[in-house]
């Protein structure tokens, strides 16, 4: 992982990386455009490909992470000469397209996490993981934006969630400073077999696979 700001902490096996999520200084349009002045006062991570046997180009993915008093936001630009997303409705496998995704957790005690998977059309599948016995199709965020813009190098993609959204595991409410939530942030690039799995934090899994809440980031709530 390359660190671009001092609080975007690098991870290396055995470690993962912490983020200072900082209250926007701005406001934030999610129209996929990661071009408010908001974003860049928002640290930049840069994400690993912690599996080399995989056959897929290495393109670029950098996200960021903000938040005010209604919404957790997060951006993802991506470098992609390829642009492949071909499902168009809610809840559909966006996986298997380009696609983006956030695992979060408001509850660090226990293991069970939300999903969003994004892909470049910005179709949302999203979901409920009580890890790892059973995950939850239908659970459906009720205030969820997400947008993506064509880029010249590839896409962007931004996500505004309502901190409502996350009531069962967390209040409902918006963290207070110095709140920590796990979380981590992946991306799907190419098709097979020129496929791969790219992350924010290194799953350290023996095959591609992002589901490993053990190995989520830390999330560190800033005024």
């Amino acid at each position: 992982m390359i660190c671009w700001l001092v609080f975007a902490v690098a991870a290396v096996q055995g470690q993962v990386p912490r983020y200072e999520v900082k209250r926007a200084v701005g406001p934030v349009v999610v129209d996929g455009r990661v071009d408010e002045a908001a974003w860049q006062s928002a640290g930049a991570v840069e994400f690993v490909f912690p599996w080399e046997f995989q056959k897929g180009a290495k393109q670029k993915t950098v996200a960021r992470i903000l938040r005010d008093e209604k919404y957790l936001y997060v951006s993802y630009v991506c470098d992609d000469s390829d642009v492949t997303a071909q499902f168009e409705k809610r809840d559909d496998p966006t996986y298997r397209d380009d696609a983006v995704e956030l695992f979060i957790n408001p509850k660090p005690s226990q293991s069970n996490y939300f999903g969003l998977e994004m892909n470049a059309r910005g179709v949302l599948y999203d979901y409920f993981y009580e890890f790892p016995e059973f995950l939850l199709k239908r659970m459906d965020f009720t205030d969820v934006q997400v947008k993506t813009q064509r880029t010249g190098k590839g896409w962007s993609l931004e996500l505004a969630i309502s901190w409502a959204d996350f009531e069962g595991l967390g209040t409902g409410k918006p963290p207070t400073r110095g709140d920590v939530w796990t979380a981590n942030l992946n991306r799907w690039d190419g098709t097979e077999p020129a496929r791969r799995l790219s992350q924010w934090s290194d799953s350290e899994m023996a095959k591609p696979n992002p589901h490993n809440p053990k190995r989520f980031g830390q999330l560190v709530f800033l005024d």
